[in-house]
């Protein structure tokens, strides 16, 4: 197996190295004018591509907005976003379902910080499975939040999770 990205024949694509069951998700960043309508655009542009969003945070600023969301077909998502004219970029962030805890938040966040792992943002998927929700997370080191929430007992989500609608909302 060759080491290299190119085009030949036997060479690897790093997207293929993922799987449906990698323990975390991708999130799709989307750079957007921040003028009415374009948040309408872009989320028509999703369902009229049969995708459903799970998850949705908007950081805005005067002329610009970046929508950070999931999508429950990774796959899918990607290409309708290569073909879309939006400007999109791919982030690993960790997905993970709140615990039966008066503070679930709480008992996830002390977790990492027991490990000194610095949460950059977290925002609530639309996800709930026996009666639990879940919530994404974007950390400075992820493979040791990773390993530190499992340790504790916390179930990562994975893309095949977001893929069985069974029980969204």
């Amino acid at each position: 197996m060759s080491t290299d990205f190119g085009d030949d024949a036997g060479t690897v694509e790093p997207e293929t190295l993922r799987g449906r069951n990698w323990p975390s998700l991708r999130q799709f960043c989307i750079f957007m004018e921040n003028r009415v309508g374009r948040l309408s655009e872009l989320l028509q542009h999703i369902e009229r591509s049969g995708l459903r969003v799970i998850a949705l945070s908007i950081i805005d600023s005067f002329d610009c907005a970046i929508a950070r969301l999931m999508v429950d077909d990774y796959e899918r998502g990607r290409e309708v976003f290569e073909l879309s004219g939006f400007s999109v970029i791919e982030i690993d962030v960790i997905g993970v379902e709140l615990p039966d805890d008066p503070q679930p938040y709480v008992r996830v966040c002390t977790a990492l910080l027991q490990a000194e792992i610095n949460i950059h943002y977290t925002y609530p998927l639309l996800y709930r499975r026996r009666g639990k929700g879940a919530i994404a997370l974007c950390v400075d080191d992820i493979d040791s939040a990773l390993n530190v929430l499992n340790e504790k007992g916390h179930r990562i989500i994975t893309e095949n999770d977001l893929m069985d609608d069974d029980e969204f909302f």
